[in-house]
């Protein structure tokens, strides 16, 4: 794998990890009354479903490989397409203006370790922007031949590594970066940058011949 293709996909899941979703609102939810391990727990679990998530996706398109290269052209297309409109919408929330996320408010119980270890596994496993992420972008980004099984699982680590590291500096710092993550202006240029960025790899993706 270049270093095109690694920082390529560490562009593309930063951006993903950073916006806004149920992820953010688990953590803000559970580090006010169970603390930042149990916080921390929730992230484990995140990580945790991304690698089912890579596994699953891996193995799926290692069959499509060996059984038609014309399958896997078409799986190419459907996540250049995704990836289009996602750039699309997130173009679109930036133009028109993206209001301020409010303030979640905290769970009513205390959570124990295991209990917020489940919530963030099955908050990621169940989650169908990350199925849909795995199965139609992830792909985009694994290498053909020698030794793309394993390029393919350092990828998931990557993408298990970013989310760790935003989540916990949230964790760390939860009201003031959750303030400012959430406010309209954060989240109008991150959109943006998202939309260009997802709609530039999308044209390339479906442009690609290898």
């Amino acid at each position: 794998m270049d270093w095109t293709q690694f920082l390529s996909f560490a562009l593309v899941t930063s951006l993903l990890v950073m916006s806004p979703g149920p992820n953010g609102v688990l953590i803000a939810r559970t580090v006010p009354t169970s603390g930042r391990a149990a916080g921390v727990a929730n992230v484990a679990g995140f990580v945790t479903a991304f690698y089912l998530h890579g596994a699953l996706s891996i193995l799926g398109i290692s069959v499509i490989l060996v059984q038609s290269a014309q399958a896997f052209m078409i799986v190419k297309l459907l996540g250049a397409a995704y990836l289009c409109w996602v750039g699309f919408k997130a173009l679109r929330d930036a133009w028109r203006g993206v209001a301020k996320v409010t303030d979640v408010s905290p769970a009513k119980r205390r959570r124990t370790l295991i209990t917020a270890y489940g919530e963030g596994f099955l908050t990621n496993a169940l989650n169908p922007k990350v199925s849909i992420f795995y199965l139609a972008a992830f792909p985009q980004f694994i290498p053909v031949g020698e030794g793309a099984i394993g390029s393919a699982f350092m990828l998931v680590c990557v993408h298990a590594m970013i989310n760790a590291v935003w989540f916990g500096a949230i964790i760390m710092l939860l009201a003031r970066l959750t303030r400012y993550a959430g406010s309209g202006r954060f989240q109008r240029v991150l959109k943006a940058t998202t939309g260009a960025v997802f709609i530039a790899f999308g044209i390339k993706l479906a442009t690609f011949r290898p």
